[in-house]
């Protein structure tokens, strides 16, 4: 196992010479390169072992460049990675006994230059000339093949290994320490480390809108900084959002009228420490009546709503208050809580709604304060405390009868300002009451039924995965000719070539529920009826085919392998959602198929390619073939 440290960009508020006063390059430990180049301002430093090398593999690489927005600020950065092949049995502990070492002497570091700078300055000198070239020397400076007189090399042998250093570069992609302690908090190095990785992976392999570096940190705070779980856990994150269309909730929910009515709960000011703090009056509200009223989806929209106002005001109260805040407060009154609240199906609702939101906005509950609760809660709380993670768990702070009014309290959670009124607070609170649902406003079974189709809508696309040499195949029974089979899919990972063949045999599932026979013979026992359609990552495809003979016909998607292509060795933001169950390359999609009638099928292509994929945003761009059997189109995901 290979361990990783990538350090954010440190700043030094001193110009580039006067730091190399500090430096220098003289110094080598194990193997080591040190580039120093006046004219550019760079230091490079490469630094590899070759005490135990092969057993134990360590390579770092260190640069000193100018700021890119203030040429008198000096940035620092270094990476390292640590691969131990073998130590006598002890290479687990001597990973983590390492890394702790190397990553307590990096702040130390820092120090000790700015010591000496700050020393520097005490005896006058705080200024270094630049380096300048000698007359004559600028042509020479140009030419290929020239060795640059501004630049200087320590020696090493040639032969020596090190992958090439990495350079602060002025585009805004790289985090430094600064910004991370003033906006996210104070971290330490290996969880500084753990942020830039997941955060240049996802710039180098997501092809979609990169979340926030305050939203990064929740779900690697989520996992306790273990990277590779929290890189799977923000990519399912990720293909949530994508299908549900999250990133544009804020812009495009607005709650009905009887849940801005009834819906009793609301944000109110801050908590002491500054965090948003919202109130749900859940005792006053009629969970009952509001299902059967909006339906279980427009509850929860609403809910993913409260969740992504929430982040916002995070972001709004940083700005306010000088320093991070990346979670808020929940204060919940179960004043009124009684056996009505415990429907089976309202309590099955809640209970989906807590594992969206602890899926996809992990960490970003600072504390839950629970007052006024009456007898019947432990039940409810036995119902729901086994699906609530123990991290949630612990920033319960639960209150029954009048005890929320003292010591230990909501005084020391709420200034005395904030506290609403219902709970004998001074604040007036413009949280609706909420009340019981009048029956009248219940939707009839035919609005309940139409509300539940829109679940089972975004529940009717199936996932796959194709394997080299193992495509995924899905059987269509066709019982007379002149039907159409339709078909809608989005290739999430890898690229695929889409088939369709027909046969009048039964296929028996084989290996990996393949359909299609090894000894059956093209032409012979199954015919090819579309061509090969190569569908590449991130595109979304519709077709559709019209029969002309009764049969079986097999929809195929085998995996795409151009000659002579080379695999990417990075994985992308898909690839974490299956690799962990087999191994090998994987390509996965998600598709929907269907047969009409004949007569049935213009409208419904009509209305397939006019709307927006469910999975996917689509662009502009489209692109058409067509057969004289059948339609398909790309449109490529933005």
């Amino acid at each position: 196992m290979v361990q990783k440290y990538q350090s954010p960009v440190r700043v030094y508020k001193y110009p580039f010479e006067l730091v190399m006063a500090i430096a220098g390059v003289e110094h080598v430990v194990f193997v080591q390169r040190n580039v120093l180049n006046w004219k550019e301002r760079t230091l490079l430093i490469e630094a590899h072992n070759e005490t135990f090398a092969s057993r134990v593999l360590v390579h770092e690489n260190c640069s000193y460049t100018v700021h890119p927005e203030n040429e008198d600020w000096t940035c620092f950065e270094q990476s390292a990675s640590l691969d131990i092949r073998s130590f006598f049995g002890f290479e687990n502990a001597l990973e983590k006994i390492a890394m702790k070492q190397y990553t307590a002497n990096i702040k130390r570091g820092k120090e000790v230059i700015e010591h000496y700078l700050n020393e520097l300055a005490s005896q006058g000198t705080s200024h270094i000339p630049r380096w300048t070239p000698a007359p004559g020397r600028e042509d020479a400076c140009g030419r290929v093949g020239q060795r640059d007189p501004g630049s200087l090399e320590a020696d090493r042998p040639s032969s020596a290994p090190g992958p090439a250093p990495e350079t602060v570069s002025s585009n805004g992609d790289k985090l430094d320490a600064d910004y991370i302690e003033r906006c996210l908090g104070r971290l330490t190095p290996m969880q500084e480390s753990c942020l830039i990785q997941l955060r240049r992976w996802l710039q180098e392999t997501h092809k979609g809108k990169i979340p926030k570096d305050e939203h990064i940190l929740r779900f690697l705070r989520a996992r306790d900084f273990h990277l590779d779980k929290a890189r799977e856990m923000l990519c399912q994150s990720l293909s949530w959002r994508k299908q549900q269309q999250v990133d544009l909730l804020l812009q495009t929910w607005r709650p009905p009228a009887l849940l801005e009515e009834f819906y009793a709960g609301g944000w109110h000011y801050q908590d002491a420490d500054g965090r948003p703090l919202y109130i749900l009056r859940l005792g006053q509200m009629d969970t009952k009546g509001l299902m059967k009223a909006v339906g279980e989806e427009a509850l929860l929209r609403h809910v993913l709503a409260v969740n992504e106002e929430g982040q916002k005001r995070c972001e709004g109260n940083t700005k306010q208050f000088g320093r991070p805040i990346s979670s808020w407060t929940c204060l919940l009154d179960l004043e009124g809580l009684n056996m009505r609240h415990l429907w089976r199906p309202g309590v099955k609702a809640l209970l989906r709604m807590i594992e969206v939101v602890q899926d996809n906005y992990p960490e970003t509950l600072g504390r839950l304060l629970l007052v006024r609760a009456p007898r019947v809660f432990p039940v409810l709380w036995t119902l729901i405390s086994p699906f609530i993670n123990e991290n949630t768990r612990r920033k319960f702070l639960i209150c029954s009868g009048s005890n929320y009014q003292g010591p230990g309290g909501l005084v020391d959670y709420l200034d005395k300002d904030v506290i609403p009124d219902f709970l004998g607070g001074e604040s007036v609170c413009n949280v609706p009451e909420g009340g019981l649902v009048p029956k009248s406003l219940y939707l009839t079974e035919e609005e309940q039924e139409r509300a539940d189709q829109l679940r089972q809508w975004s529940e009717t696309y199936h996932s796959a995965s194709v394997l080299r040499g193992a495509p995924h195949e899905v059987a269509v029974e066709i019982l007379e000719g002149e039907s159409v089979i339709t078909w809608d899919f989005d290739i999430l990972r890898g690229d695929v070539v889409f088939s369709l063949y027909h046969t009048r045999q039964v296929p028996r599932p084989g290996p990996r529920e393949q359909l299609i026979d090894k000894g059956w013979v093209l032409g012979r026992d199954y015919s090819r009826v579309e061509a090969p359609l190569v569908c590449r990552e991130g595109e979304s495809i519709q077709g559709s085919h019209v029969t002309r003979w009764p049969g079986v016909y097999l929809l195929q998607w085998q995996m795409h392998s151009p000659p002579g292509s080379v695999a990417c060795s990075l994985p992308g933001v898909d690839d974490v959602l299956t690799a962990l169950h087999s191994p090998g390359p994987k390509c996965k999609l998600l598709y929907y198929c269907e047969v009409l009638a004949s007569e049935d099928f213009r409208g419904s292509m009509s209305s397939l390619e006019s709307c927006t994929s469910g999975f996917s945003q689509l662009s502009a761009a489209t692109s058409t073939s067509s057969s004289g059997q059948s339609h398909s189109s790309s449109l490529v995901s933005r």
